[in-house]
Parts: structure tokens; C-alpha cells; sequence
């Protein structure tokens, strides 16, 4: 019988291979060589199937001291469970191992903001955070996690869950070994020079640890970053625990892998900081 507190692997087989060696092989064929990996307060990270988007997400790993703990932030595509939804027991499973839920940081996160609230639902069939865990295992075996998932919620609200992750953060003396990962495709389905505008405009907003102009971009212009929430969440967080630069690692599109540039899905790794 299943332990009920282990969230069992929903998209294996799916989004990435469902054996450890194929998997280990797999994110091995998207390693470039890195000079020295550098320490990060926060970074974005696609989260399509691996044939498209795990080059970007891989790359991006690479480049950072991973940490011991891991704040998840991810969209909601379900529609299932809360607004702001957080899981505070159990772990994770994936085929690269267990991932422990660090219940006492996410409880101290839960206390600290009014909108987010306990709910293991919105997780269950959610696909954002869990593809990236494989690859964070990859370059680093154990890390305890605390995953939080969005439906769209007020900037006020989302300002708010950022400072009080940061804060939680500082009161646990996990500040220096935590990263923020905001889990994010960007343009969906639009013609491959279209995305890449689009999504210059979002880049350059998250280069410049501006959550307020990112938001501006995506509603003037019609950007469909499905991770924008949790792009916001983490930017408000990684100020507050003294970011000051953002770095793109590597962009692409679906259609750099398909050939199919009249409709195409964007890809952006970013580390801030």
C-alpha cells in the first residue's frame, strides 16, 4: 500500500522518462560545460516535456550552487484545489529518489500570509513543479522542498507571499541556503517572431527585478506566460532577500526542436542573484 503522505509521480513516462537511467541519460545530453556554478537567490525554470524545454531547464541547474532547501512556486493548470495552495507534510517522489516537504518552513510560511492555505489537491495532477525536480536531483541528490501552486491571485496578496517567504526564510536561518525556483513557460502558441518579442519584454522586466513591469508587459502586450504569478511571487521574494541582478542563461522555442515556427511555446532560464 501507498503512503498516503508521498506524492507519487503523475507526468513519468510523460514529460520525462519514468526510469532513473533513462532519465539520468537524458538530462546528461543537455549538460553544456560550465566554467564554475555560481550561488543564486532565486531562478526561472521552464517546465514542458524534457524533449522541449529540459536543454533550458538543465542549462540553467548547471550554473547554480544548489541549496538544501528549494521553495517551489509553480501555475496551477488543473484549476483543482485553492488560490494559493500549499503542501506542509510528506514528500515527493520521483524516480531519482524522495524528496522530503521541510513542514517547518512551509508552516512558518502558511502563518505569515492570509491568501495561501493547506491543500494537497492542487498538487496532485499538477505538472509545473514536479518536472523540475528530476533535474534539480540530478546535479543535487537530497534537498527538502516546500511546494506552493497558483491560480491568479491580487498583486497585493502576491506581494504579501513573497515577503512572508522571505521572512520565513530569515526566522528558519535558512537565509544563503534556500533557493527560489519560479517554475514558468512563456509565449503559448504564437508565431516563433511574435514569441521571442513578447518574451523579450517579460525577460527584460525579470533582468530588472521588476515584478510590477512584468505584470505591465504581460497585460499590454498579451503575454501568455503561464508562470507569470510565480515569476511575480519570486521576484518580491529574492528582493527581500537581497537580489540585485538577474542573468538569462538560455532561451528558446518549441520550434527550435519541432522546425514548426508558426506556432511555438517559449522557453527561458534565468538565475537571479
Amino acid at each position: 500500500m501507498q503512503n498516503p503522505e508521498v506524492r507519487m509521480p503523475a507526468f513519468a513516462g510523460q514529460f520525462y522518462p519514468s526510469s532513473a537511467l533513462a532519465l539520468r541519460k537524458q538530462i546528461e545530453s543537455f549538460i553544456e560545460p560550465v566554467k564554475a556554478r555560481e550561488d543564486a537567490i532565486a531562478c526561472l525554470m521552464p517546465h514542458a516535456g524534457y524533449l522541449y524545454s529540459g536543454k533550458v531547464a538543465t542549462q540553467t541547474a548547471s550554473r547554480i550552487n544548489l541549496k538544501n532547501e528549494v521553495i517551489l512556486l509553480g501555475p496551477n493548470h488543473t484549476g483543482y484545489g485553492k488560490n494559493l495552495s500549499i503542501m506542509t507534510e510528506g514528500a515527493w517522489q520521483t524516480p531519482l529518489g524522495e524528496l522530503k516537504i521541510n513542514s517547518a518552513l512551509a508552516k512558518d510560511i502558511l502563518g505569515r500570509c492570509r491568501g495561501l492555505e493547506e491543500d494537497n489537491l492542487a498538487h496532485e495532477s499538477e505538472h509545473s513543479l514536479e518536472v523540475e525536480l528530476p533535474i534539480l536531483q540530478y546535479f543535487k541528490r537530497d534537498f527538502r522542498i516546500v511546494p506552493i501552486a497558483f491560480l491568479f491571485e491580487e498583486a497585493g496578496v502576491l506581494r504579501e507571499l513573497g515577503k512572508a517567504i522571505a521572512e520565513a526564510i530569515e526566522a528558519q536561518g535558512l537565509k544563503g541556503n534556500s533557493l527560489i525556483v519560479a517554475s514558468s513557460d512563456m509565449t503559448h502558441y504564437e508565431p516563433q517572431p511574435r514569441a521571442e518579442k513578447n518574451d523579450r519584454l517579460a525577460i527584460e522586466a525579470i533582468l530588472s527585478l521588476d515584478e510590477d513591469r512584468l505584470l505591465d508587459a504581460a497585460e499590454r502586450f498579451n503575454i501568455s506566460m503561464c508562470g507569470l504569478v510565480p515569476a511575480y511571487v519570486m521576484l518580491v521574494c529574492a528582493k527581500a532577500l537581497g537580489a540585485k541582478s538577474g542573468k538569462l542563461v538560455k532561451y528558446a522555442t518549441s520550434g527550435d526542436v519541432t522546425g514548426d515556427k508558426g506556432s511555438v511555446v517559449g522557453y527561458a532560464g534565468i538565475i537571479i542573484s
